[in-house]
């Protein structure tokens, strides 16, 4: 099979408190959750019709065969999450302080199974035929993860819409030089980035988004995306600058919502539409998911994202399933 969308890195469950603005040493109870930025932006893109696939590794116990369930059930391809014995199955605690405090308490110890992801295990041909490969930041932090992101990236060989995901978490890192490291060593393998301004920062040591998106082309990538939180979302190619405005919205928790924009981003580009309206439906997914308590069951439906995009005033754009018969490598749905 050759899949749409094939996404590589972090899972867990999420145990989200089912009391908004309460602290955790207060919280009595909880939703358990399918979590884990790669896995997000998988179910959010099958959300949109996407063939979808998720390479991944969880612990081999209760919690692993939760997350293989999940992501079958919300209909993303399992053929490559796989179990690592002596490890647990990663758990993240959230606090939920609307509209823009949500610490997390990741439990990733002593090592989470996602950065014991081996290049020699990897389908190659699946990943160089996928439409896209996302991966993220979170991947390089860790061997024998970070040398599997590497080889992935050489056999796909700068095909189009090669995506890291910036997704930088100072708490996986020994600091953010070293991050900003091993992201410059990325850069060249990769075609397109999205990251919010912190994540750009990291990236290239700029903050201003016009600088950081010029920035991440002169480090060879062809589509920077710079998302701006309350200003909106800025995306640059060599040979054009697109800004898409906020879209208004009560948050709950914002946590998901990055991820709901990632797997969208990915439904419009392979759709090959324009990048102003590709942009415009990946945030208006994303909105959609900031008034929900989760992450990956929040994603929306092509329905949901229409229906949003008519109420803000942008019209309709079309987020009908593909066909499901296999594509080329790099083949656009017209």
């Amino acid at each position: 099979m050759t899949f749409d969308v094939i996404t590589m890195g972090r899972v867990g469950v999420d145990l989200y408190p089912l009391q908004i603005g309460v602290g955790l040493e207060d919280v009595t109870s909880f939703g358990k959750f399918l979590g884990g930025s790669a896995t997000n932006v998988a179910v959010a893109a099958a959300r949109h019709g996407r063939r979808v696939a998720v390479i991944t590794r969880t612990g081999d116990d209760p919690f692993g065969r939760y997350v293989r369930n999940e992501v079958r059930r919300l209909g993303v391809d399992d053929r490559y999450v796989s179990a690592v014995a002596d490890l647990p199955t990663p758990v993240t605690f959230c606090e939920i302080f609307p509209p823009d405090d949500f610490p997390l308490y990741f439990y990733r110890f002593p090592k989470a199974p996602d950065l014991v992801i081996n290049a020699e295990e990897l389908d190659l041909d699946a990943v160089r035929e996928a439409g896209v490969f996302w991966a993220t930041v979170t991947g390089l932090s860790a061997q024998p993860s970070r040398d599997a992101h590497h080889a992935a990236w050489a056999a796909r060989g700068r095909r189009p819409l090669t995506v890291l995901d910036l997704d930088y978490r100072p708490m996986f890192w020994p600091s953010r030089e070293a991050a900003r490291a091993e992201v410059a060593k990325a850069l060249p393998h990769v075609t397109v980035t999205v990251g919010n301004l912190d994540e750009c920062e990291t990236a290239v040591g700029e903050r201003e988004p016009m600088r950081a998106a010029e920035a991440l082309l002169d480090a060879g990538v062809e589509l920077a995306v710079v998302k701006q939180g309350p200003k909106g979302v800025l995306a640059r190619t060599r040979d054009e600058v697109v800004e898409v405005p906020p879209t208004p919205v009560d948050v709950v928790n914002g946590l998901g919502a990055g991820d709901g924009f990632g797997g969208a981003l990915c439904h419009g580009l392979l759709a090959g539409w324009p990048l102003e309206q590709a942009l415009r439906y990946a945030n208006a997914a994303g909105a959609i998911v900031a008034p929900r308590l989760e992450c990956s069951t929040a994603m929306p439906t092509p329905a949901e994202v229409n229906a949003q995009l008519e109420d803000s005033g942008f019209g309709h754009s079309t987020g009908a399933a593909p066909s499901a018969r296999p594509k080329p490598a790099g083949a656009r749905d017209a």
